[in-house]
Formats: C-alpha cells, structure tokens, sequence
C-alpha cells in the first residue's frame, strides 16, 4: 500500500469519525432540546398551578368577605325589626299603663278592685299578721275596704281574720307631666309580713307587667306574624 492509499484510507476513517461525531452531537442536541422543552412546560405548568392556586385562594377570601358582610347586613336588618317591634310592643305598653291611671277615677269600681287586690293578697300570703302599703292618695278608701276584705278573706281560706296594719310609708303617686321620670304608681296595694321576709307586689303597674310577660308571645304573634312568615 502505497502513500496514496495510506493518505486516502485516513481520510476516509476521519470523515467516518466526524460523521458519527455529528451525528452523536445533534442526538446530544436533539435530547438537549426535547429536555428543555419538557423542562419548560413542567415549569409553565407548575406556575399556572401557583396563579391558580393564588387565584382560588383570593377568589375565596371575597367570598368569605362577602359572606361576612350580608351576614353582618343582614344581621343589621334584623336587628332595625327587632328594635322596631319592641318599640311598638313597649308603646302598646304604655298606652296601657295610661288607661290604668282612668282605673282609679272611677271611685266605686276603684274600692271594689281594691277589697278584691287585698284578699288576694291575703291568700297567697296566708299570714296571721300584714303590713299594707298603698298610695297615700288611697289610704281612706284602702282602709274602707279593710273589715269586708279580712271577712271574705277568713271565709275563704278558713281562718281567722288577720291583722292588717296601713303602713305610714306609702307608695307613690300617679305619674304627672310635671315630673315624668319619677317613680310612680298607678294604685293597688302591697303586702307583706310582719317580718318583711315575704312580699306581694299586687299594684296595677305589677299587675299589668305579669299580664304583658304572659301574652307578649300572643301579642307578637298576632303583631307580627306577616314578618316571621
């Protein structure tokens, strides 16, 4: 084998390298490429993923935020109705304690209603011995009624007539435009025993409060029933 031969096999085996050398680096830059691609779209993905997940986790705080603010309107509302039915329900209220005040200017029905307090009185006390307590306004027609209503009294429960002592200490009086704040009463009466320990609060404002505590769930429903419907 001459040079020629030597010089054109070499060159021969150098093409055939190069070529497997090329051919090997553009497989090395086709897999290079295929993972950076692969590479890419995982990490797109994992970034559309986070804006979801951003996305979600504000979208739910507006909700939770609106949520909270009709539950907090709402709530509001209710409150405004709740608020307007008591203040119609203590305006019925006082409409009622000012008829009271027309109880005590009827005389004769006035000491018949107070005989009738007393003995009641009398009967769920069941004391031998009473302190009585009204209006100072009262005191004569109280102590009009005193002998037929310890009578009525004995009669019913079965005992002897107690002593009933008028207490100088007296409740107070009608209310009156001049001193609207005041404490007052619009007549009835007070028991109690000797002792103070047992007390009957049996006035015409005590009486009108137990009436208005025992149907406030009739007067409500009639009231109000269009609203809970």
């Amino acid at each position: 084998m001459n040079d020629a031969d030597v010089s054109k096999q070499i060159q021969q085996m150098v093409r055939f390298i190069r070529q497997e050398a090329e051919e090997k680096a553009n497989e090395i830059s086709v897999s290079a490429e295929e993972e950076f691609n692969i590479e890419k779209l995982q990490l797109v993905e994992a970034e559309k993923k986070k804006i979801r997940q951003e996305y979600e986790r504000k979208d739910k705080q507006v909700q939770v935020r609106k949520k909270i603010e009709y539950s907090m309107q709402l709530n509001a509302s209710r409150i405004k109705v709740l608020q307007a039915q008591d203040d119609l329900v203590n305006s019925m209220k006082e409409v009622g304690s000012k008829e009271l005040l027309n109880v005590s200017q009827n005389h004769n029905g006035y000491k018949h209603l107070l005989k009738d307090l007393v003995v009641q009185s009398l009967l769920r006390l069941k004391e031998p011995s009473v302190l009585l307590r009204c209006r100072k306004e009262d005191v004569r027609l109280v102590e009009s009624v005193l002998d037929s209503a310890k009578e009525e009294y004995a009669e019913k429960a079965k005992v002897h007539q107690p002593e009933i002592i008028v207490d100088s200490v007296h409740l107070p009086p009608a209310p009156s435009p001049a001193n609207e704040h005041a404490h007052f009463c619009s007549g009835g009466v007070v028991l109690a025993s000797r002792d103070g320990k047992i007390v009957f609060e049996n006035t015409l404002d005590a009486r009108l409060d137990v009436v208005f505590r025992k149907k406030l769930p009739e007067i409500r429903k009639q009231l109000f029933a269009h609203v809970a419907a």
